[in-house]
């Protein structure tokens, strides 16, 4: 499942860039997210936690970070395993950071395979819809760090993932898209109609 998303963060490209090359903070961003182990050659042990509705995913594994200083890109690499519920996830991120006239843009695109009971709501595109969110949250984060005090900037945090009202807000938005169009035909074809029609409506 592939999935594309971009953000601007109101900053210069160096700043961000930098504040991408730490990764603990760069984490900190991330709903559910925490760092466990770590070394110095871009390896990383940890765990994601989330909500998808009913189910609690809480997935264990490592990951890989490496950074292109020339295109100003970072790659993600990272598997995983939800122990107890035997789902299993793969994911692999590139992250392109770009200049624009309202900061710097970042370009995310994210390649994800899930297996077990996660895979289900993988396939009925709640899974983009709730990523969506998250990197809304993400980037709200890595502003308010970017525009804080070293000691404000070391106390923010993402908020706790809140599965079910995401899975709510993410079905919502998702019924307004299938009815928006239905609307718009339905305008149309009474435009169609003859004035004596319309009046009698």
């Amino acid at each position: 499942m592939k999935i594309e998303q971009e953000i601007v963060v109101p900053a210069p490209k160096a700043e961000v860039w930098q504040f991408f090359h730490d990764v603990p903070s760069v984490v900190e961003c991330l709903p559910g997210a925490e760092i466990t182990e770590q070394d110095d050659e871009g390896n990383y042990r940890g765990q994601l936690a989330t909500k998808l509705g009913p189910i609690a995913i809480k997935f264990e594994g490592k990951a890989t970070v490496v950074f292109d200083e020339h295109a100003s890109q970072v790659t993600i690499h990272g598997t995983g395993v939800d122990r107890k519920g035997g789902s299993r996830g793969e994911i692999t991120v590139v992250g392109d950071i770009s200049d624009t006239d309202a900061g710097t843009h970042v370009g995310i695109n994210t390649d994800v395979t899930l297996s077990g009971s996660a895979a289900q709501f993988g396939r009925t595109g709640l899974i983009n819809d709730i990523s969506q969110r998250m990197l809304g949250e993400f980037a709200t984060c890595v502003e308010t760090k970017l525009n804080a005090t070293p000691e404000t900037a070391a106390k923010t945090v993402a908020a706790e993932p809140q599965g079910i009202s995401i899975i709510l807000k993410s079905l919502w938005a998702r019924l307004k898209r299938l009815i928006a169009p239905r609307r718009s035909r339905a305008a149309t074809e009474r435009t169609k109609q003859d004035p004596n029609q319309r009046e009698r409506e």
